[in-house]
């Protein structure tokens, strides 16, 4: 920042925060209320879609006001200066916003991350109407290869993902995992089953099944 005003303030937020006791602790009062509207503005913005209102919603921006003012304290050695440490800092809560909308509404809506609709496969492809019978005989192709090919594991990430489209940080939550790991099964569960159906016939050597 060529601003030597700004340059002050971002060096007083770093200092306050990495401090300890009442120094840090009048920093974190300061700076949470400019996280939690941050918050509310991001959650009403995604509102809408996710089908979240009333005090649901102002349950979930405080509660990413308050993981983003955690996650800022801990990545401190991060901050380089190059905008204003504001414009960083909430770079981090409307991260969390998005995460804890995306878990409250999968979690609300009760769908079973183990849910299998195998017609959903199609939407995985450029099929058009007129493919639906092949739509049909892939669909049972793929639900074939999963229930040969692939282990217990691979097969629950590979329906809640591709299948039912659900956010990996919520499987991850729901089966105490985490991100890393189940992108790992899952790509293992890709390669096995593009294996599969290109030895079947069903998909050719260029293609592959798409996750999520």
């Amino acid at each position: 920042m060529d601003n030597p005003a700004t340059d002050r303030e971002n060096r007083r937020w770093v200092r306050d925060l990495a401090a300890a006791g009442p120094v840090r602790e009048a920093a974190c009062r300061e700076l949470y209320p400019l996280l939690l509207r941050i918050a509310k503005s991001e959650a009403r913005r995604r509102a809408p879609v996710l089908e979240l209102d009333g005090p649901e919603l102002e349950d979930i921006a405080h509660q990413a006001a308050a993981d983003a003012l955690m996650a800022i304290g801990e990545r401190l050695d991060r901050f380089r200066g190059e905008a204003r440490f504001t414009t960083w800092a909430s770079k981090f809560v409307i991260f969390n916003v998005a995460t804890t909308m995306n878990r409250h509404f999968w979690r609300r809506h009760e769908v079973p991350y183990d849910q299998e609709d195998w017609s959903r496969i199609a939407s995985r492809f450029n099929v058009g109407p007129d493919d639906e019978a092949q739509v049909r005989e892939f669909a049972a192709a793929v639900s074939t290869a999963v229930e040969e090919n692939l282990s217990e594991r691979q097969r629950i990430v590979f329906v809640a993902t591709v299948l039912n489209g659900m956010p990996m940080d919520v499987l991850a939550d729901e089966l105490g995992s985490t991100h890393n790991a189940l992108y790992k099964v899952l790509f293992d569960a890709r390669k096995k089953l593009r294996a599969a159906l290109v030895a079947s016939g069903h998909l050719p050597e260029a293609d592959e099944v798409h996750s999520a």
